[in-house]
């Protein structure tokens, strides 16, 4: 543990805060670790296996609602927001409402945020190392097991909404956060309250009723979910819901009120790239795998690959309005060498030619 008696703690906090903003955060927050309760719902999550095949999500025991057990010595968690509301990207739901077009979630327009956030949290220890000298931290966004949601609430950054995302009474929650755990005794900031009131916009609106009560999301269900972390056949029930999503969903956080007071980005790093705000689905069910390696380096998207990505458009152009030119483009990957591509190809013409049927009969 870091000894440093000569230091102002209050002072060196609200430094912290300066510098976070500075380096592009809008809120930087500070608690300790005790997250008993966010465990103790963590565990009931996982006991109703809404986890779906998250695995990772229990693989790493306590040490997800325990910092000091991840990072001995760890005593507070500085928790840091940065706001990725792309403001000059096409209108979200006139996406959705257009059946030929593809919707992907706003976060992954741009570049990936994990790069972004933890050079920038790097940029923010080394700061507080020329003050504090030596001491001992890690950085994180999303890297490792880490409750970031229930320690930011602690911070004082946001609630935990109904829809488990985090949301902040001044900026909505079209943000991302990112922590860094630190061995200094730094004071602790007041936690946020919830104000989600009577509220359940979120749970209405879920195309797949993914949000099984508030506050608890069944992933299995989660379109992104679904789109992301799936590695295998999306469920037959679950595809005509999906629309024309073909990474992430952000219906939950379109209709919230609170996020009437997001702020756009300031990050030319989060503003969409390659038009993947407002793309036709038969232009990117036409990419081959290069094609789609360069269209997504640097991005989110590429993670899940080119076969998943494929599987996603499939369910999208199955659901798309009914036309020859759509079943065109999936004809074409009806051969295609993924036994996964290939089952969603073949779901995507039935329902097309099912619905070109019944207009040629109407």
């Amino acid at each position: 543990m870091s000894e440093q008696p000569s230091i102002d703690y209050d002072d060196l906090a609200a430094s912290i805060r300066a510098w976070g903003r500075e380096l592009g955060f809008q809120a930087v927050g500070i608690t300790d670790t005790d997250l008993a309760q966010a465990e103790a719902r963590l565990e009931q999550w996982l006991a109703r296996g809404y986890q779906g095949e998250m695995g990772y999500m229990s693989r790493h025991g306590r040490r997800r609602s325990r910092p000091a057990a991840l990072v001995p010595g760890t005593l507070r968690v500085i928790s840091a927001r940065m706001d990725y509301w792309p403001a000059a990207a096409a209108e979200p739901w006139s996406v959705l409402a257009e059946g030929r077009l593809a919707y992907v979630s706003r976060y992954a327009l741009g570049r990936d945020y994990h790069k972004v956030l933890r050079r920038r949290l790097q940029r923010l220890a080394e700061r507080i190392g020329q003050v504090a000298g030596p001491f001992g931290y890690r950085v994180f966004s999303d890297s490792a097991p880490v409750l970031e949601k229930p320690l930011a609430q602690k911070a004082g950054l946001g609630w935990v909404g109904k829809h488990s995302n985090l949301l902040s009474r001044e900026a909505g929650s079209w943000f991302f956060l990112g922590e860094i755990y630190t061995d200094l005794p730094l004071p602790l900031d007041t936690p946020a309250r919830d104000h989600c009131g009577r509220c359940r916009a979120c749970l209405d609106v879920c195309p797949t009723r993914a949000i099984v009560a508030p506050y608890v999301v069944d992933a299995r269900r989660c379109i992104s979910y679904l789109t992301i972390e799936l590695q295998g056949s999306i469920p037959e029930p679950l595809r005509p819901a999906i629309g024309n999503r073909v990474y992430g969903c952000d219906d939950c956080q379109l209709v919230c009120p609170w996020n009437r007071f997001a702020r756009p980005t300031p990050e030319t790093d989060f503003l969409p790239r390659h038009g993947l705000d407002a793309a036709e689905l038969i232009s990117l069910f036409a990419w081959d795998e290069p094609t789609f390696l360069r269209h997504t380096e640097g991005s989110p998207i590429r993670r899940i690959g080119h076969q998943r990505w494929l599987r996603n458009l499939a369910v999208a152009l199955g659901n798309a309005p009914a036309s020859p030119q759509v079943v065109a483009a999936l004809e074409a990957r009806a051969g295609d060498p993924s036994a996964l591509v290939r089952e969603h190809v073949q779901w995507a013409l039935g329902e097309q030619r099912r619905r070109l049927t019944r207009g040629s009969q109407g």
